[in-house]
């Protein structure tokens, strides 16, 4: 399903213009979910992070019982080769992804032989710098490791989060403000999730039940070195009614302001316009 346009796909071992058919019906992926995928961004002719997004897919890949083949100096370098087809004003989001295309002998296990790659670029624009979302409060709430495999960004794990946007939209929301199995606030439904009060810096502690995001990573190491105080922590929901100011952190956008949470008001304040100018001058001398 492509979101943007311009879409370029790496498929065994060559770019090819389009969104080219790289899986068949029979494989494992296509019916039992055995796919994982990265995400990074290409902006203004910078990838922030790219190594660390490409040797993410890697990790999920074993996570998910995958056999991954190719090393992330290598998928850098493919990567790199693919952007080679977009001005440089472009803003592409990139995907590489790893799929199952057999099972063990009982066809519910993936297959120590039969793994398929694939990236896919596609032009995706940034949100404009004062975008922000209005969070809402859903019964869905993010597993456990026992119960799914949330030490990867895999395919499988993510039409619980379609549940949380389809849930909190039908009630005017544009995001999910999302639960631990304990109750305790994990992250939204597409991204992590900051809060600041009286000018402290909170983001819930990495307790297995989400992934702890590459862009929050930077996040924190960008806020510390500027002076904040950025704590780990177990937050409530009326942790963040309380909140001054709330902000999202993913790779898509890197920081998306929150508006609201439920019937609580934010104004854009001046910790989340810092971290968007911290994330960018970082990447643009260092990413």
């Amino acid at each position: 399903m492509a979101t943007g346009k311009n879409i370029r796909t790496y498929f065994q071992g060559t770019w090819h213009d389009g969104d080219v058919m790289i899986m068949r019906g029979a494989d494992h992926a296509a019916w039992l979910g055995s796919s994982v995928f990265d995400g990074a961004r290409y902006v203004n002719g910078i990838a922030p992070d790219l190594y660390a997004h490409c040797a993410r897919v890697n990790r999920s890949a074993t996570s998910l019982m995958l056999t991954p083949f190719i090393s992330t100096e290598e998928m850098v370098q493919i990567v790199w080769e693919g952007l080679a087809a977009y001005p440089k004003e472009a803003a592409i989001y990139i995907r590489p992804m790893y799929w199952a295309t057999q099972g063990d002998a009982t066809a519910i296990v993936p297959g120590e032989e039969g793994t398929a790659f694939a990236i896919s670029l596609e032009e995706i624009p940034m949100a404009p710098e004062g975008a922000a979302t209005h969070l809402g409060r859903t019964k869905f709430r993010r597993p456990v490791l026992e119960s799914s495999v949330c030490n990867a960004k895999a395919g499988c794990l993510y039409p619980n989060n379609a549940r949380m946007l389809r849930d909190v939209r039908a009630r005017g929301f544009g995001n999910a403000l999302v639960a631990d199995a304990l109750g305790n606030v994990a992250e939204s439904a597409t991204a992590n999730v900051f809060m600041v009060k009286d000018g402290v810096v909170f983001t819930p502690v990495a307790n297995g039940t989400f992934l702890s995001g590459i862009t929050r990573a930077r996040h924190i190491k960008n806020m510390r070195a500027d002076g904040m105080e950025v704590r780990e922590a177990v937050l409530s929901f009326e942790d963040f009614e309380g909140a001054d100011e709330v902000f999202l952190s993913g790779n898509l956008q890197k920081v998306t302001p929150v508006s609201g949470f439920e019937d609580t008001s934010y104004q854009i304040g001046p910790v989340t316009r810092r971290v968007r100018e911290l994330y960018w001058d970082w990447a643009l001398t260092e990413g």
